[in-house]
């Protein structure tokens, strides 16, 4: 068997071509910037072709660090190759224009340089909302759409042409000339008068003022304010704004800029590279963490690219990576594209014309004897399983050979791919599939082959022998990879058998060309795929492996596979209401102080039967005041949907009619209970962020909330469990303020002098709690101090295996690797250290000299990572924002 991987064109890689069109070249005549010996006081200006080629050398050679300077300058003559206005409008949210002006500013100014002039429309959320807040101005938002009274409108008004002259300004500072268009373009009706007021929906985009500026060698600079037919200035979204932006120029690249650079995979917690719309919406529209505005906003860039050219795409970016995005092959953030759906077919009856198969297989390789060497290739691969990918216009043709017994690697026999395949981005397509029906694939390529830095963007690991490349993705295991390079050092492409139409097509042109040497004077050259070896190719033998070579470690688990769901994950950006039922106990006052911070958790009622008709305090955002809410009031709530998240901070035993009510009332709005009540229903989620998949408590909207003792003795214990030799024991020891605010004799600060308490000295709730939730049986022994908060864990961990304390300390290392609230320390942590901060200590890790029992020390403070703190991790998982949002760190 044989797998060989063909390119077959000598263009740029698919990063490149993905979103090249074959449009007709435009004169660029018109595209001016500064003539160098211009009068003083009077501008003048030539033509870009006039322009000093050095400035525009000097940026190209800037540019390529990001990749080749054969990927820049091949990108800028595509972008060179359409009207200034089409090259791209770029959308550029407030926070990048608080938080990295600087960077867009040098970004927009070296495309500039090379004569491209960027549509560049801003909004100003993020100012708008903090001016709003210091005018006492309360923001208002229905269906994520801001309501835009008078007062609203006026502010919006002068913070968009202020910020509009500061991006202006900076522009100019830097050097090419910018042009503020901050009204003229957009002509808007009033969206909904009654429910929205000053909120504009865009009828017309009047495109004349963008003309005029690039023709003056200008880079225009639009604000998202509209007008309407009689003059009232209108607010409206920047999104939508540069959506309809879009549809007026019909750009090559539409740009979003954002601060998490693309979006992300909730399951994976990866980047996604690029999503091919016809093939991929409607199963990432289902997918559980596609909500929200990421859910909005996927939604919007498909309607906005069905009313775009075919070639037109789509692209989420960081500033700090546009350039890299635009003038690179494998470019840095999401690129969303309309694509090619694919069909499959498992033998070559399932193709409507098999002729049409074989002269895709011949396609580009005519020559004496393809068409038999073909006929052969397809006879032989009708005596076995294989699946092909294909387009309608069969642009494109894999044949993948799947897995025999003896390899547990799939092998992409043939991949064929037409120039203009490449510029509609199948191939990006074909890979994606190929990745979702073979977890293992290797393959083989030229090492001259002009896409061979694409074919190294796909794999996970290569290594070259005399031209030719081995790639691979999926081989985990180390020993299959040496087994896998050693076979391929020792036989070559020969690895696969004779199946193999590559080498027989070149075996087929090789034997004609020399036929033609021999009757003619003239010597021919044989094609080659490329007029040049890419760098990779400088070596006899050259091995690239992502995986990395065994370790003189002993134990090992692997790096965090839970990470943390972060800033980039968020996928919702819209205020949530909330309600805290029971806010008298300590835990309810640290949350509330949390929710103050959080900027967007909008805490509408607390509740506490204590505290009814009080004013709230340690809240700022707005005055509340302390209602006594029963089951019925929290149904009627519920029923009108007034409430997004409600936290239940109530007793053991209390909580249970509150959530009924809810479930009566048939709204999803999320629930975390802070109680025992539901530990132990399987219908709800438990929300311990590091040791449950964060995907699961996403998904949930009943989320109950671990115990402090159970949060800290399963961090204790979690990384261990593969090598428990027998029941870990837990000595906990809780400050005061564990036994809640009704006096006991466990809150008696007078008793606690000089003491420590135990108690619940087996079967203690906790105890159930935790060794549910490791599915192990722990003991559990609690204690109370005369400290006010914070826990002390010691827990004695017998082992199966003997460990030192460095392999002890490093499998949680590992295992909590990238967690912000979980910090792994040689040293015993100490409660003093903890108390009122919100994460977790881990240390310790004392081997006895047995090397077969292992003490461990955990610190937690028990109102906050204990309690609080936890829960808005929760909140925040569920509701769609960064997971530590609001979370001192």
């Amino acid at each position: 068997m044989h797998c060989i991987a063909r390119s077959r064109i000598a263009c740029a890689t698919p990063r490149l071509l993905r979103f090249r069109p074959p449009i007709p070249t435009v004169p660029v005549s018109h595209r001016l910037v500064p003539h160098p010996a211009h009068q003083p006081g009077r501008r003048h200006y030539t033509s870009y072709e006039d322009a000093s080629t050095a400035k525009r050398a000097a940026v190209v050679h800037l540019l390529s660090h990001l990749g080749s300077k054969r990927e820049v300058q091949q990108y800028l003559a595509q972008f060179s190759s359409v009207s200034s206005q089409q090259f791209a409008v770029i959308k550029v949210g407030g926070a990048i224009l608080t938080e990295h002006l600087e960077t867009l500013c040098l970004a927009l100014g070296h495309l500039n340089q090379m004569g491209l002039f960027p549509v560049v429309v801003h909004g100003a959320g993020p100012q708008l909302n903090k001016l709003l807040e210091d005018a006492g101005v309360e923001p208002e938002f229905h269906e994520g759409i801001r309501v835009t009274d008078g007062k609203t409108l006026g502010v919006a008004r002068r913070l968009f042409l202020e910020e509009n002259l500061n991006l202006v300004e900076e522009l100019e500072n830097i050097g090419p000339r910018a042009r503020p268009i901050t009204s003229g373009v957009f002509t808007a009706d009033y969206l909904d008068k009654g429910k929205y007021n000053f909120v504009g929906k865009i009828s017309k985009v009047h495109t004349s003022p963008i003309e005029a500026a690039i023709n003056d060698g200008c880079i225009p600079i639009l604000t998202s304010m509209a007008e309407s037919p009689e003059g009232q200035v209108l607010n409206v979204n920047a999104d939508v704004a540069a959506g309809e932006l879009a549809r007026a120029l019909q750009p090559v690249k539409v740009v979003y800029l954002s601060e998490k650079g693309g979006l992300f995979n909730g399951d994976t917690n990866e980047k996604i590279s690029a999503i091919n719309l016809d093939e991929e919406y409607d199963d990432l529209m289902s997918q559980w963490w596609v909500r929200h505005g990421t859910r909005l906003k996927i939604k919007e860039m498909k309607q906005l690219l069905d009313d775009l050219p075919k070639f037109s795409s789509v692209a989420i970016i960081h500033p700090e990576h546009l350039e890299k995005e635009l003038f690179t092959d494998t470019g840095a953030g999401t690129l969303i594209r309309r694509g090619n759906k694919l069909h499959t077919a498992n033998s070559f009856q399932d193709f409507e014309n098999l002729e049409n198969i074989k002269q895709v297989l011949v396609r580009d390789r005519e020559g004496l004897d393809a068409s038999e060497v073909v006929e052969r290739y397809v006879k032989d691969l009708e005596k076995r399983p294989f699946k092909a990918y294909y387009d309608e216009h069969l642009e494109a043709l894999a044949i993948v050979l799947p897995a025999t017994g003896e390899s547990s690697l799939a092998h992409l026999a043939t991949l064929t791919i037409t120039k203009s395949g490449w510029l509609t981005n199948i191939a990006d397509n074909v890979f994606q599939n190929l990745r979702k029906d073979f977890p293992k694939l290797m393959w083989t390529v030229r090492q001259d082959d002009e896409n061979l830095t694409w074919f190294f963007d796909k794999a996970d690991g290569s290594i070259s022998k005399n031209g030719e490349v081995l790639f691979w993705y999926g081989v985990g295991n180390t020993e299959e990879v040496s087994e896998l390079m050693d076979e391929f050092l020792k036989h070559g492409r020969q690895m696969f058998g004779d199946i193999n139409l590559e080498s027989q097509l070149q075996r087929a042109a090789k034997q004609a060309s020399q036929i033609r040497q021999t009757s003619s004077p003239q010597s021919q050259q044989i094609r080659s795929f490329s007029s040049r070896a890419l760098p990779h190719a400088k070596h006899h033998c050259a091995i690239t492996q992502s995986a990395k070579p065994p370790s003189s470690r002993t134990y090992s688990t692997s790096t965090n596979p839970n990470p943390p769901l972060g800033d980039k994950n968020s996928s919702n950006s819209a205020p949530t209401r909330v309600a805290v039922i029971g806010a008298r106990g300590y835990t309810g006052k640290a949350l509330i102080e949390m929710l103050n911070r959080h900027p967007n958790m909008d805490l509408r009622h607390v509740s506490s039967r204590e505290l009814a008709g009080q004013k709230l305090k340690g809240y700022d955002k707005r005055e509340i005041t302390y209602e006594n809410l029963g089951p019925d009031d929290v149904r009627r709530m519920s029923e009108k949907g007034d409430i997004n998240c409600w936290v239940m901070a109530l007793p053991n035993g209390v909580c249970k009619p509150y959530v009924d009510a809810i479930d009566v009332s048939g709204n999803n709005a999320v629930i975390v209970d802070l109680s025992a009540d539901y530990r132990f229903d399987p219908k709800w989620t438990y929300g311990l962020p590091e040791t449950v998949p964060r995907a699961d408590i996403a998904r949930a909207n009943r989320i109950s909330n671990p115990g402090c003792y159970a949060t800290a003795a399963q961090i204790g214990i979690a990384p261990l469990l593969g090598f428990l030799g027998g029941q870990p024991t837990v000595f906990g020891v809780s400050g005061y303020s564990g036994a809640g605010t009704k006096p006991s004799p466990k809150n008696d600060v007078d008793n606690l002098k000089n003491n420590i308490i135990a108690y619940s000295l087996t079967d203690h709730i906790h105890e159930r709690e935790i060794s549910t939730q490791l599915s192990t049986e722990i003991a559990f022994i609690p204690h109370v101090a005369v400290w006010f908060q914070g826990i002390h864990h010691t827990i004695s961990i017998p082992l199966n295996a003997v460990m030192s304390s460095r392999d002890v300390r490093n499998l949680f290392a590992d295992r909590y690797a990238g967690e912000r609230l979980i910090k792994v320390t040689g040293e015993s942590p100490s409660v003093k250290a903890i108390a009122g901060k919100h994460g977790i200590e881990v240390g310790g890790f004392g081997v006895h000299s047995s090397g077969k029992r292992v003490v461990v020390n955990v610190t937690i403070d028990n109102l906050l990572k204990g309690a609080a703190t936890q829960c808005l991790q929760n909140m925040n998982l569920a509701l769609g924002y960064s997971e530590y949002e609001g979370i001192p760190l």
